[in-house]
């Protein structure tokens, strides 16, 4: 059976001050009246009935994320008592899915991307799901709109065919963030696709490259997996999570894997990871301003509000950045929002825990 794991654990701090401990950023309405979980887990529909959809989340966000979708099974929503990248992330679900049916493939998706073509999504997903079942390991890349420096890449290969009017490339290369020059000439070469970071295999696998590639984090796996059901599982899967060390799926797993292929997309996605993608998101005005919430301007250009129940007022000022909560104000320099997470680790090293 076809299962989708959303990986839901992320801290958010570029999106500070909205994004807290308490309310991580999947949690959060950035786009319309629904949160970014909610959102995730809209699209999956109809492929994915809720009870083939597992959630790996901070175990203090679960019961938020299980009140905003309360159709998922609450046995799905997996919570880690301390988060450790996405390989540990995907290699737990990947042990409950293969307790639950040796057989299962499962798409590896997150929910801090958004997606307008919903459609080509799915369909992208199906067609994944099929090159999977021949023991290919699936990453969807997305066809690059810029020679942006901010993703990692994927280089295609040899064509393997195409299914649903999707090529499906043998990966070559995964290639790290690039300087501005090597990302004009990948995208230029038509060669390249950005890395998505969505998955899609058999768990079998998976798990068997988790095996072969990162031998302490499977026997750590295989350790919880043993305790699944029983009186103790809780106790040994803390005992487990605090002697793995961090490490994503890309550095763990992909780089050095047998048979991986990608599906390039292009169906509106965007990683909402900071200010300036959820900006993307927007039209602006002519002014090139975009502002959410109550606000009025004099001669402001170029500028994103994002606003709360206050009125924002801004006058003479341009390509800027304000986001404003309840009890906190960032005040920022379009230039400079990469940095947002630098103040959160300040307010960590002050102790101001209040305001995190």
């Amino acid at each position: 059976m076809y299962y989708a794991v959303i990986l839901a654990g992320g801290s958010g701090t570029r999106l500070w001050p909205l994004s807290r401990r308490n309310r991580s950023k999947q949690s959060l309405k950035l786009v319309g009246e629904r949160t970014m979980f909610q959102h995730a887990v809209d699209r999956l529909a109809p492929l994915f009935p809720p009870e083939q959809i597992y959630v790996v989340t901070r175990e203090d966000q679960s019961a938020l994320l299980s009140s905003q979708v309360p159709e998922l099974p609450i046995a799905n929503i997996i919570g880690e008592p301390i988060g450790r990248g996405t390989a540990p992330a995907i290699g737990l679900a990947a042990i409950h899915l293969q307790k639950k049916d040796p057989e299962a493939t499962m798409a590896v998706l997150t929910a801090d991307h958004y997606i307008t073509g919903i459609e080509q999504f799915r369909r992208a997903l199906e067609t994944a799901n099929s090159a999977a079942k021949d023991g290919h390991l699936v990453t969807l890349g997305i066809k690059p709109a810029s020679p942006s420096t901010g993703f990692g890449y994927v280089q295609q290969g040899e064509c393997l065919g195409r299914v649903n009017d999707f090529p499906i490339f043998r990966v070559e290369h995964f290639i790290e963030k690039p300087a501005l020059e090597t990302a004009r000439q990948m995208v230029a070469s038509g060669e390249y696709s950005w890395n998505s970071g969505m998955f899609v295999w058999r768990v079998d696998r998976i798990l068997d490259e988790f095996q072969n590639q990162m031998p302490d984090l499977y026997a750590r796996l295989m350790e919880v997996e043993a305790a699944l059901g029983r009186a103790d599982e809780r106790a040994i899967f803390f005992r487990a999570w605090d002697t793995i060390a961090e490490q994503t799926i890309d550095y763990g797993v992909m780089e050095h894997a047998a048979d991986v292929v990608v599906i390039p997309v292009d169906m509106g996605w965007t990683d909402v990871g900071n200010w300036a993608s959820l900006a993307e998101l927007y039209s602006p005005n002519q002014e090139g301003n975009i502002f959410i919430g109550p606000h009025t301007e004099i001669d402001t250009h170029h500028s994103f509000v994002f606003g709360g129940k206050r009125l924002v007022a801004t006058i003479g000022v341009q390509d800027i950045v304000i986001v404003d909560s309840e009890d906190a104000l960032l005040v920022c320099a379009k230039t400079r929002e990469q940095e947002v997470r630098d103040i959160v680790e300040r307010l960590k090293t002050n102790g101001d825990s209040q305001w995190l």
